[in-house]
């Protein structure tokens, strides 16, 4: 389900890079000369035929002959805004359900997708739509229309009873999992005060668990005949496919389904108007107190959709923006400020949503954005603002069309101008109103929405307030007769032809004059140059005892360099419509660099004065410590924060990896000088720590010429820095550490044990042999408690592959009632799926399958080669190691696999974390025969300290 927060689950504060140096600088940016907008709009371009079928169905083909894979994308006008009152998630749920089966497709859709090797495969519903996408191979494009078709026309008979009733355990504990999260409830309370109950917009997408749990059979299959027929429906099919093909095709397989009643959203004030300003406070267990202010405004078809959202980037949207640059950086009064523009198909919202930092009064930081936002109503933004936010939104958007299919790519261009404004092509409309926006026609939008009454929410520290969600009720009982299997009528499933195999790009490797050594791939698809320089140091290399130091490092490295201060890179970035970004995992730290090709030797500038000449400015440290703290502080009320700091230490004690604790050390991060950060720098940072790997359009020549003209002559100064890895400890005692989060309705459970294996070892067998354990949505984990136990939204294991150890993890948030039994429940999938009930020959080749078809859809982007480049290298694996898996896959046996599973995870030596309510959750632990420890939540990590930084 696609939904919408300010911040997502488990995710850290995100930090804010570009602060104000001191006044009447010197500094100038450098002249770059940036490819105008004009150039880019012309380089997004997705030609489609299209036919409608006698029943209503509209089909949209796209031809993409860059690899054999085919994008199939159903989109129904359904979504929450067609719920009436009483009947909010319906459209959610059917979402679930038509993922478990229909009638002559009987069992879960996720069985014959993984078989054909499907990638990005899933269901989303929002307000204005469901859909459901897949990426196949070719030669099972066949197989995913009659799927699909199936679900559309013949799925009533599958809906039973007892598949109702497991699927809306699912999507209750979805809603468990995003209110269990800080600041969860913001979006019922803010949808509350945006909107009356009677707009159809006025309540969330994932509904009320009062409806959800009175929603009886009848209700589902009559929502089903009222809105799921052809007739209501856009199927997009993008890829290696064309007219002639699919048209047959699609004849065969949707032809015969009746045509149903046609959607017609409710009428609605368009966009609604609140009598006057409106302010309500709500308490939750947060680090920092959030001020949301919101208005209602127009859609995507209106007028001033385009005005709007180059409004919402210049105030919030940009590193550069206004509010960023005043609260965030100049004033110091928060430690993230953004703002929105969602276009929804009849209303939008634009919204502007503030942390406050620690000591600062919010009624200040609210006055202080009310001010910055009459100053931009009465003058509106510049012109190089307005160019900045279009360059960077057009670049972004080129780079995601280069997939054909998933959450972003053409064929959901494709489908969203045709589902909500009657034209495929409408992406082309709002590019060209995008670049044809001003600093008047921004003006007078501002002008004219932003005047309007606006709803505000702040949400203050303290125990959270009560709720209704909370208190849902138990659903009626129904009496049902005995169930039976649907009876199929349209003959087996399709077979799968032969599936091409992949065809992985050339791997080429050159050194630069100073030995940097340069790995490229081309990838002619797109006019975009994605390049990482990638240094060996990583999470591992954090300094022991000052825990969070590379963090600090990696967030000062664009606040400013020799040259330019961090307005000027933001800004510079913005006109090349450039994405630079810095980052790290266990053993890598990355400088990464994603630039339109025409504007990449200024962009490759940019990136190397950031790489080898920051400042580290004295003057935003404080600052920018200030944001991590508040970082840390916010994994201390996240479950998912809470166990990444608990975990690893438990899981491997005295290994560099077990460093891996979120944000770090409060105290420590407190007390780093500017000094210790230059040091962790020059002693990691370095030239000959360094490989730049890049996948671009240009060719290798042009490419080396480029990186040799900007990081030839870098040489390395001082002495570098070295990591150790001692033997794993042997001596780690199987237990329950119980973190106690109140008034938490799920509980987040997470385990881990050490395999004695390291990453650069051949752990292909054993990923093999995870699939069916925790590595798939049909693992036997993710199956027990997710669709057999309902207890869970979704449970993962996996190994967690690090170049010196590879311990396997999992992960299974529950309801809170169940913690206890399925801790249980998961200790006993795992010692049976090792012992009596290995993995079986279907299990097997179901993995096989999945891992060998699926090739050419994993390596569709070049952001993907780009990330497998980077593994092989750390993995110590060949360059064409992907181009020869399938051989690799073939020859593996189920003995070998299971005998190497056996051999890596021993279930009686994994270390548990539970993240819960210790009052409810304990008891339910105490009888598993595992010692329990419990610990506050605040004692996690260590305290910030009481003066926040200056």
């Amino acid at each position: 389900m696609a939904n919408r927060a300010f911040l997502a689950a488990g995710t850290a504060l995100a930090a804010l890079t570009t602060p104000v140096l001191a006044q009447n600088t010197s500094i100038s940016a450098p002249a770059a000369a940036p490819a105008p907008v004009s150039q880019l709009v012309k380089a997004v371009d997705i030609p489609y035929q299209q036919f409608t079928l006698k029943n209503g169905l509209r089909v949209i083909v796209h031809t993409d002959r860059k690899a054999p894979i085919v994008a199939v994308s159903v989109w129904y006008d359904v979504g929450s805004k067609h719920e009436p009152q009483g009947k909010t998630g319906f459209a959610h749920l059917f979402e679930h359900l038509m993922f478990n089966g229909s009638e002559n497709a009987p069992g879960d859709f996720f069985e014959p997708l993984q078989q054909v090797g499907a990638t990005d495969f899933n269901g989303t519903t929002y307000y204005d739509r469901t859909n459901y996408f897949e990426t196949v191979p070719t030669a099972a494009l066949e197989r995913a229309l009659f799927l699909e078709s199936d679900r559309m026309g013949y799925l009533t008979g599958a809906i039973t009873q007892s598949v109702l009733d497991e699927q809306r355990g699912v999507v209750q504990n979805e809603k468990r999992q995003g209110d269990n999260q800080p600041y969860g409830l913001l979006r019922y309370k803010a949808t509350e005060g945006l909107f009356p109950a009677t707009h159809p917009y006025g309540h969330t997408t994932i509904g009320s668990m009062v409806d959800l749990d009175q929603a009886s059979l009848g209700d589902v299959k009559n929502w089903f005949k009222s809105h799921y027929g052809p007739n209501n429906a856009v199927l997009v099919l993008a890829g290696d496919v064309d007219v002639a093909t699919a048209r047959p095709l699609v004849e065969k397989y949707f032809g015969a389904i009746a045509a149903g009643p046609k959607s017609v959203a409710p009428p609605a004030p368009i966009p609604a108007s609140l009598p006057g300003p409106a302010k309500e406070v709500m308490k939750d267990r947060v680090a920092a107190t959030l001020i949301m202010k919101e208005w209602a405004v127009p859609g995507l078809n209106d007028k001033d959709s385009a005005s709007l959202e180059v409004a919402a980037g210049v105030l919030g949207g940009l590193a550069s923006s206004r509010l960023s640059n005043v609260l965030v950086k100049g004033e110091k009064l928060a430690v993230q400020a953004q703002a929105e523009y969602e276009s929804f198909a009849q209303v939008g919202t634009f919204q502007i949503t503030t942390l406050v930092r620690p000591g600062v009064d919010p009624a200040t930081v609210s006055a202080r954005i009310d001010q910055l936002v009459a100053d931009f109503v009465r003058n509106g933004p510049t012109a190089d603002e307005v160019n900045r936010y279009v360059t960077s939104t057009v670049s972004g958007r080129i780079d995601g069309l280069e997939a054909v299919g998933g959450f972003g790519g053409k064929a959901v261009a494709l489908a969203e101008g045709a589902l909500y404004s009657n034209d495929p092509g409408f992406y082309k409309k709002q590019l060209a109103a995008l670049a044809a926006q001003t600093p008047a026609t921004v003006k007078a939008a501002a002008a004219k929405w932003l005047t309007r009454p606006s709803y505000q929410l702040d949400i203050v520290n303290g125990d959270r307030d009560a709720y209704a969600e909370s208190k849902a009720v138990p659903p009626a009982k129904v009496v049902e007769a005995p169930e039976q299997a649907p009876k199929g009528t349209r003959g087996p499933i399709p077979a799968v032809g032969e599936v091409a195999g992949l065809s992985f790009p050339t791997v080429e490797r050159t050194r630069l004059s100073n030995g940097i050594e340069l790995v490229y791939a081309n990838r002619a698809v797109v006019p975009i140059t994605q390049a990482v320089l990638s240094f060996d140091a990583g999470v591992a290399a954090d300094v022991a005892d000052k825990l969070g130091t590379q963090q600090l490092t990696l967030a000062m490295m664009d606040e400013g360099t020799k040259r330019l201060n961090s307005i000027q890179i933001a800004e510079a970035r913005e006109r090349l419509g450039a994405s630079i970004s810095s980052g790290s995992s266990a053993d890598r730290t990355t400088l990464s660099l994603r630039v339109p090709s025409a504007n990449l030797a200024a962009g490759a500038d940019l990136w190397a004065d950031i790489a080898r000449t920051p400042a580290f400015p004295e003057s935003e440290l404080g600052r920018v410590k200030s944001q991590q703290l508040a970082e840390i502080a916010q994994e201390l009320t996240s479950p998912q924060g809470l166990v990444q700091r608990v975990l690893p230490k438990l899981v491997s004690p005295g290994s560099p990896y077990a460093k891996a604790q979120g944000s770090g050390d409060a105290a420590a991060v407190q007390g780093l000088s500017r000094a210790e950060l230059i040091a962790f720098q020059q002693a990691w940072l370095r030239p000959d720590k360094a490989k730049i790997f890049v996948v671009s359009d240009r060719p290798l020549a042009e490419i080396r010429q480029v990186m040799e003209a900007r990081f030839g002559d870098w040489k390395p100064a001082g002495v570098a820095g070295a990591k150790s890895f001692p033997p794993a400890s042997s001596s780690v005692s199987p237990r329950i550490v119980l973190v106690d989060r109140p008034a938490s309705p799920q509980s987040m459970i997470a385990a881990g044990v050490q395999t004695g294996l390291k990453g650069t070892d051949d752990l292909l067998p054993l990923q093999v042999g995870n699939d069916a354990l925790g590595g798939s949505f049909l693992g036997r984990l993710n199956m027990d408690l997710r669709e057999d136990k309902h207890w869970s939204y979704g449970v993962r294991g996996s190994f967690s592959r690090n170049a010196e150890a590879a311990p396997y993890v999992l992960y299974a948030p529950v309801q809170a009632d169940q913690t206890g039994p399925a801790v249980a429940a998961l200790r006993s999938d795992v010692t049976q799926y090792l012992t009596s009930k290995p993995m079986t020959q279907e299990e097997f080749a179901r993995a096989i399958n999945a891992g060998t078809r699926s090739l050419s859809g994993n390596f569709e982007t070049s952001e993907d080669v780009l990330s497998a480049m980077q593994a092989n290298d750390l993995y110590k694996r060949p360059d064409d190691y992907y181009a020869t898996i399938t051989q690799k896959y073939r020859a593996l046996t189920l003995p070998q696999v299971t005998a190497a599973t056996r051999a890596a995870i021993d279930p009686a030596k994994f270390v548990w974390v539970v993240v819960g309510e210790a009052a409810k959750v304990k008891p339910q632990l105490d009888s598993l025969g595992l010692p329990v420890e419990v610990i506050p939540a605040a004692a996690v990590a260590g305290t910030p300290p009481a003066t926040a930084a200056k």
